[in-house]
């Protein structure tokens, strides 16, 4: 009888010992849960501040920004416009003033041929030969200055961009289709033609 109440008892404490293990693990494990949801909670308000928030458009200040880039467009337009405007003026003015100065050259050369035929006839020297020269070196000397040059092409080929040919000549004076004598100079202000050469040309 001893042995079995000895057993009987063993038995009841091991339970009793077992019982209250079981209900502290039960607590632990709700603890646990517990705390990691309230971790959770916790980081949900962190991760939401660490995102930025999107800012949303302000109408007035969107409107005011495409009026603005309006008005650029237009004030670039409006210069571009009066650049071209300004560069075509000065090329107007600057054509002007080389038309103007290419009349003036043409028109004072039959004053040069009247004073080259004055010393060439003038044989003897005298005050009124030595005027004469100087009056058509100092003339000759603006033309230079002007860019104003001499069309003398004698020898060589007929060029009627250049000369006009006003008389034709024998085959003993020179290669045919060659310029055999000038009979008036021409002259030529850059790539204009103030007057072309009269010539006389060599027969083909």
């Amino acid at each position: 009888m001893k042995k079995r109440t000895k057993k009987k008892l063993t038995k009841n404490t091991e339970r009793q010992e077992a019982t209250p293990m079981t209900e502290t693990n039960r607590d632990d494990e709700a603890l646990q849960e517990a705390l990691q949801e309230m971790e959770e909670l916790v980081k949900e308000p962190e991760a939401a501040e660490q995102q930025p928030e999107t800012p949303q458009p302000d109408p007035e200040l969107e409107a005011a920004k495409a009026q603005a880039e309006e008005y650029l467009t237009l004030a670039q337009r409006v210069q571009a416009d009066f650049d071209n405007f300004r560069r075509r003026n000065e090329g107007v003015r600057a054509e002007a003033f080389e038309d103007g100065r290419r009349q003036v050259a043409a028109q004072m050369l039959p004053v040069l041929d009247n004073l080259e035929r004055a010393l060439a006839a003038e044989a003897e020297a005298s005050p009124l030969k030595t005027g004469v020269e100087l009056t058509l070196k100092q003339m000759r000397a603006i033309y230079e200055k002007l860019g104003v040059k001499e069309i003398n092409r004698q020898g060589e080929p007929f060029d009627p961009e250049l000369e006009d040919a006003v008389l034709q000549a024998g085959p003993e004076e020179g290669e045919p289709g060659t310029v055999a004598a000038v009979l008036q100079k021409g002259y030529q202000m850059g790539g204009t033609v103030l007057r072309h050469a009269m010539v006389k040309v060599v027969a083909e």
